[in-house]
């Protein structure tokens, strides 16, 4: 059949587990107690200790809204104002005049001289504008001004934690995204970013999301904040902590035993027997590997590959048709037929013996190749590419030519 997408993801079902390391390839030389000082202390926990990840609570997203006035927001209102021949010659004083700025009171309001009381918080800038061009119509003073935020109080988020300069960040016309905020204190100063995390506090509810997680995830960084967010940079886990408190441990025990020289020596001592005990089970392994001692499973080449042989299948892998084709340097186009590949696997059903699955590429098509990236091998397949149509002739001919040039010898 010929090897497709489809005939591809058929073909790596068959079941196959790749043969693993033995443990002593993966095992630590460190023996776990110093003798003469008693086991040592446990670590500090961390989710590494337990098999835990630290879990993704995301917020709620937010709708970007216009920014509202609030109290504490310094407004900054520009007027015309009447204005001596002098003040209008320098300018100055006039400008002076024509800019002030009001604070939003308690109640929600800013104070004009000569008209009063205007209640803006909660508004728009907009929708403030038309307000107070009503008011100062209403007041028969010329409603020509500009009002604008010179100073964002009302709306506010708190960032501490593992940053470099905690802080309050305000909210202004911009709405303020986690990246922006976090920028806005200096940025991280997590050194272990696996077990680090941004904890967000809104409304009651605490959000999370792992350091990892928001740097291989930038879109998480858009999230947008709201008025009253508490952003804390946390270290569930910190390497310098851990360190401090071992180095602590093993001060107070030697104080107790008087004895961390001698107990250091016995324990470099057991480390080393232990490492030598490791290294020598290695080497017997890789001698018994060298000497064929070990099961393995292999994939045999054959037809017009450029090292007909067999291909040991590696440990703890899965490997490709374009793994084993390439990893023995392909095959020579000149004799080998690119339209002519075959994966052969016999069929592992003992009432099925001697069936045979054949799948064919064309590797003609360079877009076909990338199908090799995905077939798995399996142990006991065998890759076989046909050899040329010249090729043929070319062989056949050479076989040829002794026979005729021997009886051409035997008639003269």
């Amino acid at each position: 059949m010929a090897l497709t997408a489809q005939t591809v993801l058929v073909a790596n079902r068959a079941a196959y587990t790749p043969r693993s390391l033995p443990d002593v390839f993966s095992q630590v030389a460190y023996p776990g107690q110093m003798k003469g000082l008693g086991a040592l202390p446990e670590p500090p926990m961390h989710p590494g200790n337990a098999g835990l990840a630290l879990e993704t609570r995301l917020p709620p997203s937010l709708n970007p809204e216009p920014y509202r006035i609030g109290v504490g927001d310094v407004l900054l209102l520009a007027t015309k104002s009447a204005a001596s021949t002098v003040e209008q010659l320098t300018g100055l004083l006039a400008a002076q005049n024509q800019r002030q700025g009001y604070t939003v009171r308690d109640d929600g309001a800013i104070a004009i001289p000569d008209i009063g009381p205007v209640t803006l918080a909660g508004m728009t800038l907009d929708e403030a504008e038309a307000k107070l061009f009503q008011v100062l119509v209403e007041n028969q003073i010329d409603p020509a001004f500009s009002l604008e935020v010179s100073e964002f109080n009302s709306r506010r988020v708190s960032v501490g934690g593992a940053v470099r300069n905690p802080a309050v960040v305000p909210i202004t016309l911009n709405p303020l995204n986690l990246s922006e905020a976090l920028a806005a204190v200096g940025g991280l100063t997590a050194k272990d970013r696996e077990y680090a995390s941004i904890r967000l506090y809104r409304n009651g509810t605490l959000y999370q999301i792992p350091l990892e997680t928001f740097v291989k995830r930038p879109e998480l960084g858009k999230t947008l904040l709201t008025d009253g967010d508490a952003i804390f940079v946390d270290t569930s886990y910190d390497l310098d902590r851990a360190m401090e408190y071992y180095t602590q441990t093993l001060r107070a025990t030697e104080l107790k035993r008087n004895a961390r020289h001698t107990a250091l020596q016995e324990l470099q001592a057991e480390m080393s027997m232990r490492r030598q005990v490791q290294m020598d089970l290695r080497d017997n392994y890789r001698t018994r590997e060298e000497m064929g001692g070990n099961k393995r499973d292999y994939v045999y080449l054959a037809g017009e590959v450029r090292n007909q042989g067999r291909f040991v299948l590696p440990y703890n892998q899965q490997v490709t048709l374009a793994d084993v084709l390439y990893d023995k340097g392909g095959f020579n186009t000149a004799t080998g037929n690119p339209a002519q590949i075959y994966v052969l696997r016999a069929s592992s059903d003992p009432e099925e013996f001697g069936a045979v699955t054949a799948w064919h590429l064309d590797a003609r098509n360079a877009i076909n190749i990338t199908l090799a990236t995905r077939m798995e091998m399996r142990p006991n397949d065998v890759i076989f590419i046909e050899e040329q149509p010249i090729t043929k002739w070319g062989r056949a001919l050479q076989q040829m030519f002794p026979t005729i040039l021997g009886s051409a010898s035997a008639v003269n």
